[in-house]
This record gives C-alpha cells, structure tokens and sequence, in this order.
C-alpha cells in the first residue's frame, strides 16, 4: 500500500487492538504490493503463480475488481490500469481497511476512524464531540479544505489529481482524466466507494449523470471551473469553506481539546 494510515480510537485501553490492525495492514501489503517482488500479485504477473492458487483474500479481491469493472462501465479496471498487468490497488486500500475496521469492533471499539491515503472510515462519535468532521482537501489550493463533512457511521473516499497528478486514466482513451478536479463518494462500504470515486474521476463530466445512479452511495463533485455539485443525501456540513478555516487532509477534524482518545499514525511500510 506504501502510505501513512492514521487510526484515531476515542475508546480507551485498546493498543493490542491497534497493534493487530497494523499487523493486518502490513499483511496485505506483503500479499498485494505490485512493487514487492515476493507478493502474490507480483507473482501473479510474473506467471509464477494461478489466481486459484492465490489466497482466498488476494482470489476475493480480483473477482470483486472484475465486477466492479461491470458495474462502471469499465471506468475502473484492476487489469488495464497495470497496461494488461493485475493492479487491484484500487480496491485494495479501502477494502483492508473495511476489514480492519471489523478487527477494531471484534475488541469492542466503538468510536474511531482509520484514515488511508485520503480515505476514511468513521464509526460512532468523535468523542466528546457527537459526530466525526472530515476536510475534503481543495484539488487547487493545497493549503485548504473544499467542503467538510459531519458524520458518524461513513466511508468517504475522495479521487482527484491532488499530489500524484494525472495518475487517473481514462481506460476508453489512454488519456489522464479531464473535466473533474475531484469527486468523493460516502457510502458504507470504503472500497466500493474508492473503486466508484476512481471510475467517476476519469468518466469526466460523464460522472454528472452517473453518480445520480448509485444510491445509496453519494457523491460530491468539483468541475474543472471549481464549481462543487453534490447529490441530494451527501453529509456535507460546509462548502465552500473559507480561506480561514483549517485543514483537514482527508483525516478527522479537530476543533477542540481531544480528551481519552488514542491517536496512532504509522506507514505500512514498518
């Protein structure tokens, strides 16, 4: 995965819990890096080894990208995206932390977010605050936030050039993505959401129509003039914001004094 993940836990007494959602962290990137030569998808490409061989994660994973491909119109695609090579990174970021998220509950934790690469899945209260809010950084001004979001129970997941640049192509034309500067997409689950903001970045202005369709997910846009549009049940609590207010890189905003919680930021490449 090579990116910082940060867990925010407002619970108390959990560290074992965290240290095995890093553990778990660590092992999917050993299982899914496509620049760690040992990994399975490594091996995979190199014709070392079958997809019926691979673990039941890594056969998961490909067979939930092959849909995925269905379901946007081949916007997203775990094999094109690698130029005829298997890259499922685009499921794989939000999907491990879905499934971390399901470790930090099997110990009874009820209020934290787990932020990774932009994306994040909150659950319960930003204690003592009552919801979670989170910055959708500005495609443009980098020292700034484009919109916040209020929730408590989400999975936002935000595409767009940001530092990378044009990482984003369009599968159709072989062309970085033009018309959009970002899209986020809320819904329940963080990798579905990732896979739909990917697709709806590089359809373009295509997205506008599309993402009217994906209830019960939702969708906040930004065109390439900076207008944002959103659909109707998009948790947005401000946008745009002003050139005064903090931001929140795509973690949890924090307007006042944290209290109990623990708040862990590492790279998976420990």
């Amino acid at each position: 995965m090579g990116m910082p993940i940060l867990v925010d836990v407002r619970d108390d007494g959990h560290e074992q819990a965290i240290d095995e959602l890093f553990d778990w962290f660590r092992e999917v990137d050993e299982r899914f890096s496509t620049y760690k030569e040992t990994s399975e998808i490594s091996r995979v490409n190199r014709g070392e080894l079958h997809i019926r061989e691979c673990h039941p994660d890594v056969r998961w994973v490909l067979t939930r990208c092959d849909e995925l491909r269905e379901e946007t119109g081949g916007y997203f695609d775990a094999r094109y995206a690698a130029f005829n090579r298997v890259d499922p990174s685009g499921l794989v970021k939000g999907w491990s932390v879905d499934r971390g998220a399901e470790l930090l509950e099997e110990h009874r934790i009820e209020n934290y977010s787990i932020s990774a690469g932009g994306d994040i899945r909150t659950r319960g209260r930003a204690v003592p605050d009552p919801a979670w809010r989170i910055g959708i950084q500005h495609p443009v001004l980098s020292d700034r936030v484009a919109a916040v979001v209020v929730a408590n129970d989400l999975a936002l997941a935000t595409s767009g050039a940001y530092i990378r640049g044009d990482h984003v192509l369009d599968p159709h034309t072989g062309l970085p993505a033009a018309g959009l500067l970002s899209v986020s997409i809320a819904g329940d689950d963080l990798g579905t959401a990732d896979a739909y903001a990917t697709a709806a970045f590089a359809m373009g202005e295509q997205a506008l129509a599309w993402v009217q369709t994906l209830r019960p997910y939702e969708a906040h846009l930004i065109l390439a003039d900076e207008q944002s549009l959103s659909t109707p049940g998009f948790p947005l609590a401000v946008s745009p914001l002003t050139q005064g207010d903090e931001l929140a890189l795509g973690s949890v905003e924090v307007a006042q004094e944290r209290g109990n919680e623990q708040h862990d930021e590492r790279s998976d490449r420990e």
